[in-house]
């Protein structure tokens, strides 16, 4: 049995990862506030800021990997503010962590002794975990920290069987670029241009590299971009 699990498979990225997963045959579940809109996927009901919750889906989890061969743990939930270094309190700085952060390693501590040979630990970052731009404090913080857990995993799972990669999208059209965007159609376009292609990333175009992550070992311990181009600032 194979078996992918993914944080935030209720929008975006996450949903056209769940279905290319289930394209591959794969038992998918959902780990989220919010059901998947794809009925073949099982949500798990989890507050990524709630060790409580956490806890729980990781129990509901350890059943259904018993007898699976390969395992694909998608650290894909994010959350995101507009929060500068001169305006972020510490409250909502720990707030972001929480999510980005602190969740990841509560999952990989449950679960990454449970996941069999063939496996991958796939952390989904951005453009924003080796570079920075104004208004995203919290979220450049939450990034880096995500890039360096990548990188830290990579090397304690040496000889397990079990690779790591980060995949580091750029602005792809999500739910939660259009909000931090101010659903701003003018914005949005000022934003597809700074690509050489003109236009957002589709979400299945994500996917599918996360996809083929998962198969090839070969990049274990790197960091893909995914963002058509984008323009150094």
């Amino acid at each position: 049995m194979k078996v992918a699990i993914i944080t935030g498979a209720s929008v975006g990225i996450g949903t056209a990862s769940a279905q290319a997963f289930l394209n591959e045959g794969f038992e998918v579940f959902n780990l989220a506030r919010r059901t998947c809109s794809i009925d073949a996927v099982t949500s798990i009901p989890c507050d990524l800021a709630s060790e409580d919750t956490i806890i729980r889906a990781c129990d509901t989890l350890e059943t259904a990997l018993q007898g699976s061969s390969e395992v694909a743990l998608i650290h894909n939930a994010s959350q995101m503010r507009k929060d500068s270094a001169t305006a972020c309190k510490n409250d909502s700085l720990r707030d972001v962590m929480e999510t980005n952060v602190i969740a990841i390693n509560s999952l990989n501590q449950r679960l990454l002794p449970l996941l069999p040979r063939n496996s991958s630990v796939l952390y989904i970052g951005s453009t924003l975990a080796e570079k920075a731009v104004s208004g995203s404090y919290s979220y450049v913080i939450s990034k880096h920290a995500q890039l360096g857990m990548m990188r830290a995993t990579c090397q304690d799972l040496m000889g397990s069987g079990i690779h790591t990669a980060m995949i580091c999208p750029g602005f792809t059209d999500t739910e939660m670029l259009r909000t931090h965007l101010g659903n701003n159609p003018e914005i949005e376009a000022a934003v597809a241009s700074l690509n050489s292609f003109n236009r957002l990333i589709e979400p299945e175009e994500i996917a599918e590299l996360i996809r083929w992550a998962h198969y090839n070992p070969v990049i274990n311990g790197a960091v893909l971009h995914a963002n058509l181009g984008q323009k150094e600032s």
